[in-house]
């Protein structure tokens, strides 16, 4: 008679993620970028502890609880300010802080678009540690150059993660298969 024992093994197969931390949480942030009515920009961040927990996300929107109807959401820097959508929208960085039910002191950042200065000196205030973008888009701006001295100045870590088209192509082939396997 064969038992547990002598087969300790069989039930033990080799497996790896398919995804690593950065990816997964980069992931997170796209889609967290699907939230944001931005018809021109949509981003999205997840601040992430040493422990791989996410403690916040965020995406750029509007104020909760008004009426977006009412505010504008072109981008056109030609009219009067009032009447484009930057003196309304908030980024998703901030959004994510303002939203933290904890300390990011020591946290890392996940976010679809290099953060501006604004959001760069929420980071640094709050103490994150290191900001990983998935797009620099602006990088040649003033505005990128002013956020990447301040991160320097106050020496928060910052990289670029790039997300494989494979890695894309296999999470949009695994939720087609998840959607084909609940639909009746």
């Amino acid at each position: 008679m064969c038992t547990d024992k002598d087969n300790k093994y069989v039930n033990f197969i080799p497996v790896k993620s398919s995804i690593n931390w950065d990816e997964y949480f980069m992931v997170q942030a796209m889609i967290a970028s699907f939230k944001s009515k931005d018809p021109s920009t949509k981003v999205g961040c997840v601040f992430v502890d040493d422990n791989n927990h996410q403690l916040s996300m965020g995406y750029n929107g509007m104020l909760a609880g008004i009426d977006e109807s009412k505010i504008p959401w072109g981008n056109d820097k030609g009219v009067n300010y009032e009447l484009q959508k930057y003196g309304y929208v908030i980024h998703s960085e901030a959004n994510a802080i303002a939203h933290a039910k904890c300390s990011l002191k020591g946290a890392r950042v996940y976010v679809t678009l290099f953060p501006c200065p604004e959001c760069t000196k929420q980071i640094a205030s709050h103490g994150v540690k290191e900001v990983i973008y998935l797009s620099d888009k602006y990088k040649d701006s003033d505005e990128v150059r002013v956020s990447k001295k301040l991160m320097e100045m106050a020496s928060i870590k910052y990289r670029h993660l790039a997300i494989s088209k494979e890695l894309i192509s296999s999470i949009n082939n695994y939720f087609i298969k998840m959607i084909d396997e609940i639909v009746v």
